[in-house]
């Protein structure tokens, strides 16, 4: 997956948080498809990798549209790209990619909270165009100020596809009403807050596993859930390192003087990929697609599904 270098074609903010920017090749040069639900890895200009969900129509070739929540309290990358960018910047930026791949179904139900709505939107869009009675939407946000896309959603063509909810003025959501009844038919998509996440996840445990579709953009909590020590080798010297329960592949593999890049250290940017030689993996990065995860590992969230893998450079 080759990156090249973008130009920042247009730049708002949707809200006093979320900054929506768009990028174009500088030569006019149409951009490697982007499905719906695809994102991209780019380098922002404080140096980190990250990435973004895409959120314009898949069938627009010319261009790649992010919209980036600006968290001053995180790890800096979301302040550089909405800060450190004006029209005109260029930016190192990757091939789109999915991880949150739209199925084909009769319905969909799709449901955001936050910021979450950009790769919603792409999936919106792309589902109206095959027929209005095919999909819902339940947006969740705060207030109608911190709602992304507000206007474009909240209008009367689209009254019988989008439910808008805004907490500070009705409360909590109640999700059942979407959610109590199983349906074979229909596919749930859902992008937003850790918290949103559980609730749908605790909501469909009833519904078919594989009816039921997610995207944290926050990133991968690499030591939650259980978390096993295991063998890692390291393939050029065949040196043996001991990755204890408390600790990531990445961390063990720096303790022991082997540098590898990295940036995120969340499973979202791509940049600590390495190959796997051996063994298998409890993957747990949003990066790999399903063919890639027979080839490579990300040791900043992954883990050995057995005692030992073995894993080398690119």
């Amino acid at each position: 997956m080759s990156d090249r270098r973008l130009r920042v074609s247009a730049k708002r903010m949707l809200t006093s948080s979320i900054c929506e920017i768009e990028l174009r090749d500088p030569d006019g040069l149409a951009l490697p498809p982007h499905p719906p639900g695809a994102h991209v890895s780019l380098d922002t200009p404080a140096g980190q990798r990250r990435s973004y969900s895409i959120t314009n129509p898949a069938a627009e070739a010319d261009r790649y549209v992010i919209a980036v929540h600006r968290q001053p309290g995180g790890r800096g990358g979301s302040v550089s790209v909405v800060d450190d960018t004006e029209i005109g910047s260029l930016l190192t930026v990757s091939a789109a990619t999915s991880a949150f791949e739209l199925v084909e179904a009769p319905r969909y139900l799709l449901v955001a909270g936050g910021v979450g709505i950009t790769p919603i939107r792409s999936m919106l869009h792309h589902i109206l165009g095959q027929g209005r009675s095919r999909v819902r939407l339940v947006y969740l946000t705060r207030t109608r100020e911190e709602t992304a896309y507000a206007e474009e959603l909240d209008r009367p063509g689209l009254v019988d596809v989008v439910v808008l909810h805004h907490s500070a003025v009705a409360g909590r959501a109640d999700l059942w009403q979407w959610l109590a009844e199983p349906d074979d038919e229909t596919h749930v998509y859902c992008c937003g807050s850790t918290a949103l996440m559980d609730d749908v996840r605790a909501l469909t445990m009833h519904w078919r596993p594989s009816h039921i579709h997610f995207e944290d953009f926050a990133g991968v909590d690499a030591l939650g859930g259980t978390s096993a020590p295991f063998t890692l080798t390291w393939e050029p010297t065949g040196g043996q390192i001991a990755v204890a329960s408390d600790e990531t592949a990445l961390e063990a593999l720096r303790r022991n003087g082997v540098r590898t890049s990295s940036s995120c250290e969340s499973g979202t940017c791509g940049t600590c990929r390495l190959r796997l030689v051996a063994g298998e993996t409890e993957h747990r990065d949003l990066v790999l697609t399903p063919p890639e995860r027979e080839s490579f590992v990300m040791p900043c969230v992954s883990r050995a599904a057995g005692a030992a893998i073995t894993v080398a450079p690119l």
